[in-house]
């Protein structure tokens, strides 16, 4: 059953390491991402699940490790239980394991990649099972809005993100399962919105499980929408 949820983006200029002398940019973020996996764990879950982008779909089990090497960074990760085994964790995966890694945690964690072009009805029947795998489950959910907030954007600026990207915030801090589980597959994949497939593995998970949310922060500092939300 799922307990609680945290709502997190994944950018590498997450890693301090990574940004380098841009890391202050994003403080504010770090801070609130820190706090919502301090409520996440404050939740007393028995197995945590890593959910974020992958280029295929792949599940980590009994440990996994990811690196921040293609960003010319020599900095590895590893989820908190487990060693090293089976393939590397993709980059959003990579990101939620050095979140885990800050927190102290020693939980037992797997951790889920899902391709960006899953279809809706999988990614929701994914969640329901990932929320049955043991009897408190918490989920830390890897994901970025819209990446056409600005001209200097990667996806460069689109009029339509910016209402996108306010409808998103409003229900990831409402925890509108039914809003996530609508989002229009083909407007994302033009605004260029990763976090999509694992926020609908998120609505399946928490159907009926009766969690509120709040949202900790919603801003777009490089023209990618990035939210950090917390359900309970």
């Amino acid at each position: 059953m799922l307990v609680a949820a945290v709502v997190c983006p994944c950018p590498p200029l997450l890693v301090p390491e990574v940004a380098s002398g841009a890391a202050a940019e994003l403080d504010e973020l770090r801070a609130a991402c820190a706090e919502a996996v301090d409520e996440l764990l404050a939740a007393e879950p028995e197995l945590l699940v890593l959910v974020g982008d992958g280029p295929r779909a792949e599940v980590w089990t009994e440990g996994g490790s990811g690196s921040f090497h293609r960003f010319g960074v020599e900095l590895a990760v590893r989820l908190p239980s487990g060693g090293a085994a089976g393939p590397e964790l993709s980059p959003a995966l990579s990101v939620g394991a050095w979140l885990l890694e800050r927190s102290g945690t020693g939980l037992p964690t797997h951790a889920c990649a899902v391709p960006a072009d899953t279809p809706v009805e999988r990614l929701l029947g994914l969640g329901e099972g990932l929320a049955s795998l043991a009897d408190r489950v918490g989920l830390l959910v890897l994901g970025d809005g819209s990446a056409c907030r600005t001209v200097k954007a990667p996806g460069y600026l689109d009029e339509r993100a910016e209402p996108f990207d306010a409808e998103l915030a409003r229900a990831l801090g409402a925890a509108d399962t039914e809003a996530l589980a609508g989002l229009d597959v083909e407007l994302c994949r033009q605004l260029q919105v990763e976090g999509r497939a694992p926020w609908q593995v998120l609505a399946g998970a928490a159907r009926g499980a009766g969690l509120g949310g709040k949202l900790r922060y919603a801003d777009a500092p490089y023209g990618v929408g990035y939210f950090v939300a917390s359900w309970r």
